[in-house]
């Protein structure tokens, strides 16, 4: 009869066997109520289930993580139960949990409307609140291909009929709904609560393949409390103000069309934020002893068979014929590049370590699907760098480049950063060895950097083991921008060797690098996270001066000379139109300074000074008012520290 260990190293004997809910119970009142789920021996488990051998015990509450995924998962059941009570002659197909949510795919020859939406979120609050029992149940695969017949369901066949012939399977039951699934569940319908809500539906290929039939996914969100509900629904109301691709259009930065799919058009305001980023990380790479570079758009086939990107990445690359019939391959990232630039001349171990920096070009064949914005392009500029080094110096170049991506990442408003460690994918270049080399490297840099990390199991590039640092947004998404890998493949499989203290060859550690990743992708990044309305550094156009009557104009015209001899951008107003008319026109455009100027100003060599989002105005000296713009204007970089 089983004996149950706790968390807490205590046990509990049961003469029979006996379910998580039973134990639950014994242990208090409290607990029997919060408990949705247990973890059996590392294995999630129904409340209802029994355990019959000796094993040890977790419960899950809504306070855990786990509960989350749990919870997603049964809002699709009661989501599909819903669906087929509203539209019987609907077949489901899969429904899992996802990132914030859940979906469903269905077939059925009418397609759902807003209206059906409603009518399905408005069912599954019913469902809830009847509390109905969800019970496991174990059949044989025949007994599930038959029951799947009897009831006409071809998907569901399907997927049954792929599972082993001597091997049972599990049956969720809940009201009159019974669906195929792996589980575990809630115990009872009432224990998801009413955080949820249907968000889109869309089309989706039975089982991705576009062979196959067309079915419709119904999306949804679910949450634990009713509070974390709305708090992503405001986050996705403010995401949608901020989309990167609405303000692009409206500030003039940039374009995207159809016949550069993937490529950004950027305009003359979008370029001068890019140049400002730009020049900001070049100053800040050039302190740091990093020496620019810049490699080859164009590279033959051979030196990314022999890097091992074309075996891994070839059907992603963009390739042409020469006249010669050399294929040729658009780079879709620089290492092996910077490894040719390595290997000319001897290198001795006084060279390193050599910190190399490019603004490197890149092209990658992305899935037309997967294109979005300048978020995911074809067509992008990583600030790339690769340090190459001996083992030795791993640690302390992984301490510095730590250090200046978290002070580039504040400058530009990002405090919040969290560091995820990638390990070995199952697909890798190199020896297990070499792996446990790389990861323990890497690891002690972590420890001397005082990084605390999050495993991401699996997920290392092919060549070495990488820190992912992830940052979170003014509205609480999170985005991976900044990596660093430790790499002893590629030196070796490239040929990079230098000449050690001791007179013989050696391979040296390269350690790649970068901060904000993308060029493009970082500065969708910026425009979703102040909303356009940029810090005074990086705006496009930094000052605006207006003039309120056409006396001023010439006047306008001065003040405009002397901001641009102070090196701001600045911009002239000399319409014919109430100042009102231009204050609002250009706070829409996000301009951060709009200095008004009238027959008074004029005389008294004065400005109104309005800053963005301030119904106040100042009227300052005019010599005064730019002295203090073009310090406010300043990259952080250019900040007199005190």
């Amino acid at each position: 009869m089983p004996n149950i260990t706790l968390p807490d190293g205590s046990q509990r004997s049961y003469d029979q066997p006996v379910t998580p809910a039973a134990i639950a119970a014994d242990i208090g009142p409290g607990l029997a109520k919060a408990a949705l789920l247990a973890v059996v021996d590392d294995a999630e488990w129904d409340l209802t289930r029994p355990i019959e051998n000796d094993a040890r015990l977790s419960l899950v509450t809504a306070k855990d993580e786990q509960a989350l995924a749990l919870l997603r998962h049964d809002c699709a059941h009661v989501m599909a139960e819903a669906v087929l009570e509203l539209f019987p002659e609907t077949q489901v197909t899969i429904g899992p949990a996802i990132e914030n949510g859940f979906y469903y795919d269905f077939h059925r020859e009418t397609a759902f409307s807003e209206d059906d939406l409603a009518s399905i979120e408005k069912r599954m609050h019913e469902i809830v609140d009847r509390d109905e029992p969800i019970i496991r149940n174990v059949w044989t695969r025949d007994e599930a291909v038959a029951f799947y017949k009897k009831n006409n369901e071809p998907f569901k066949i399907e997927l049954v009929e792929a599972i082993p012939a001597d091997q049972t399977v599990t049956f969720y039951q809940q009201g009159d709904f019974i669906d195929l699934c792996r589980g575990p569940h809630l115990p009872s319908t009432g224990k998801l609560g009413h955080a949820f809500k249907l968000m889109k539906v869309a089309g989706a290929y039975w089982r991705g393949d576009s062979t196959r039939p067309m079915l419709q996914r119904i999306y949804g969100t679910a949450w634990v409390t009713e509070k974390d509900l709305a708090a992503y629904l405001h986050m996705l109301e403010e995401a949608e103000k901020r989309d990167h691709r609405k303000l692009g259009r409206q500030l003039g930065l940039f374009h995207l069309q159809e016949e550069a799919a993937g490529s950004v058009f950027w305009h003359a305001k979008g370029w001068v934020l890019y140049r400002e980023i730009e020049a900001y990380v070049r100053r800040r790479l050039d302190a740091a002893g990093y020496s620019e570079v810049k490699t080859p758009q164009l590279v033959d086939r051979s030196l990314w068979e022999a890097s091992g990107h074309w075996e891994k990445f070839g059907e992603n690359m963009f390739t042409a014929q020469s006249e010669d019939e050399r294929t040729l391959a658009l780079k879709p990232m620089n290492c092996p590049c910077h490894v040719q630039i390595f290997r000319q001349g001897i290198k001795s171990y006084r060279d390193l370590p050599l910190r190399m920096a490019e603004f490197g070009s890149c092209h990658r064949n992305e899935p037309s699907g997967a294109l979005h914005g300048i978020m995911r392009v074809r067509a992008f500029t990583q600030d790339d760098a690769h340090i190459f080094c001996t083992e030795d110096q791993i640690t302390a170049e992984s301490v510095k480049f730590c250090s200046l991506l978290q002070s580039i990442y504040a400058d530009f408003g990002f405090h919040d950063v969290r560091v995820k460690f990638s390990d070995r994918p199952e697909v890798r270049a190199g020896d297990d060895a070499t792996w446990d080399r790389a990861e323990a490297a890497l690891t002690d840099a972590t420890k001397a950097a005082k990084l605390d990390t999050i495993l991401n199991p699996g997920e290392g590039a092919f060549y070495g083991p990488k820190l992912e640092f992830v940052l979170r947004d003014a509205i609480g998404r999170d985005w991976q921008c900044g990596t660093l890998q430790v790499d002893f493949v590629l030196p070796d499989r490239l040929d990079a060797e230098y000449v050690g203290e001791d007179g013989n060859r050696h391979r040296p550690v390269m350690l790649h690098r970068a901060i904000l990743g993308s060029m493009e992708r970082w500065i969708g990044i910026l425009i979703e996270q102040y909303a356009g309305r940029m810090p005074a550094w990086l705006a496009p156009v930094q000052i605006v001066v207006a003039s309120i009557t056409v006396q001023a104009n010439d006047y306008a015209r001065e003040v405009a000379a002397a901001a641009a001899d102070l090196g701001l951008r600045v911009e002239t107003d000399l319409r014919n139109e109430k100042i009102s008319y231009k204050v609002r026109e250009h706070s829409v455009m996000k301009v951060p300074f709009i200095l008004a100027v009238g027959g008074r100003e004029a005389e008294a060599r004065t400005v109104a000074l309005r800053r963005l989002g301030s119904n106040e105005q100042q009227v300052i000296d005019m010599a005064e008012a730019l002295a203090t713009l073009q310090s406010e204007s300043l990259a952080p970089d250019m900040v007199a520290k005190p």
